[in-house]
């Protein structure tokens, strides 16, 4: 489900109390733990927290580098970690100490699904937020972009 909100706040009028419950604190977890430097906003129809193009305008799409982005889907949620996808070191750290809590882990390559709130361990997730700041994702993404000689 994508949305055409302007901004998040009319994204979280969009939804249904209960699922803009579990949005908004979600949200604010994120807002709460999120290095300097980024920016919230809309991208992809989603919340997004990205690096905005007047800090690092060199993207392969001309748009902002998205960070972390939030959704409500149909039947889901989305937390999408780009900063866990980026660093592999970081995705495995993330995946054990995910598992460390007991809870089930639905997650694809950036793409963490959960139909609860209670589903997620949200200082888990206000740690790996925090934990990655402007310039290093911006240093990860460049590296991405480098051919091997």
């Amino acid at each position: 489900m994508q949305s055409s909100a302007a901004t998040p706040e009319e994204y979280l009028a969009e939804l249904a109390p209960e699922r803009r419950a579990v949005v908004a604190a979600v949200r604010d977890v994120v807002r709460r733990s999120l290095p300097d430097g980024y920016e919230e906003g809309m991208g992809w129809g989603m919340i997004t927290w990205s690096v905005p193009l007047s800090r690092y305008p060199h993207t392969y799409n001309g748009q902002p580098l998205a960070y972390v982005s939030l959704a409500a889907q149909q039947r889901h949620y989305s937390l999408y970690l780009m900063g866990v996808y980026a660093d592999s070191e970081a995705e495995r750290d993330f995946r054990h100490r995910w598992e460390a809590t007991g809870r089930r882990l639905d997650m694809g390559k950036s793409c963490l699904r959960f139909r609860r709130l209670a589903d997620l361990d949200l200082d888990l997730l206000g740690e790996l937020v925090a934990s990655t700041p402007v310039d290093a994702f911006v240093a990860r993404y460049e590296h991405s972009r480098t051919r091997p000689s």
